[in-house]
């Protein structure tokens, strides 16, 4: 069931995504080669303490962090380890919020040091994949109108893939709450879930550079492409409004 949000609650979302977002950023800021993972993992919740927020992954039923990290061809769900960043490394994190009873979302992927216009080109289609879905995040419009934008950007790239497996949701009281957020036409536009005042999305661009297949690794968690290739993942935390998609993890 979609749940409607009353406008003290978005405002108490838009309380806790400020907080992510500054989190967020101070990640990406102070993340560099030789920091390890866990080490970012550890920053994170010193962050989002310090602004008065609780970790919204460690409410997650058997996960222990703060983060998740994917790392070159981690696509989602990595577990923070003792690995330590290098140069031209592409950094996927993914991170959320707790806060007077609502949780928030974000993800950004970075790439550490130097870069080639090939990985650049590749995290600037994901950037504005997530920037034309959000502006379909309106009343009126449906799930398949962001996911048909996302869709049609990154897949129209030679070998970019959206991943099938993995998909954006509704986000409030619980980390994942309905409607799923594909972010690839699955099923008739028109046919997926209406768009309304009070809604809240978290939307998610998670896309290869090659095929949209993943494999799991032994811990239960971290999920990679299966040809190897590099994987990227953008998400914030959206609130349906009359004056159209406002971005509460800016």
């Amino acid at each position: 069931m979609i749940k409607i949000k009353t406008p003290q609650e978005v405002k108490i979302m838009e309380k806790s995504g400020q907080m992510l977002s500054e989190a967020m950023w101070g990640l990406v800021k102070a993340i560099k080669p030789g920091m390890s993972e866990i080490e970012l993992d550890v920053l994170a919740e010193r962050l989002i303490k310090e602004k008065g927020g609780e970790s919204g992954f460690k409410k997650v039923e058997g996960y222990k962090h703060t983060v998740c990290m994917s790392t070159n061809d981690v696509c989602v769900h990595g577990i923070p380890s003792n690995y330590k960043f290098k140069n031209g490394d592409v950094v996927g994190i993914d991170c959320g919020v707790y806060y007077n009873g609502f949780h928030t979302d974000m993800s950004e992927t970075v790439v550490i040091g130097g870069t080639s216009k090939q990985v650049e080109k590749f995290l600037n289609i994901g950037k504005k994949a997530l920037e034309e879905g959000i502006k379909q995040a309106k009343v009126g419009n449906h799930v398949g109108d962001i996911s048909k934008a996302i869709q049609d950007i990154v897949e129209a790239q030679n070998g970019y893939s959206v991943v099938r497996s993995l998909v954006g949701h509704g986000v409030g009281r619980e980390l994942h709450e309905d409607p799923e957020i594909p972010g690839y036409i699955h099923g008739k536009i028109e046919k997926s879930p209406l768009l309304k005042e009070g809604m809240v999305i978290a939307i998610e661009v998670i896309y290869n550079m090659g095929k949209s297949d993943l494999t799991i690794d032994d811990d239960g968690w971290t999920l990679r492409t299966r040809d190897g290739s590099l994987s990227g993942l953008f998400e914030r935390t959206i609130a349906i409004t009359m004056a159209g998609p406002k971005v509460l993890t800016p």
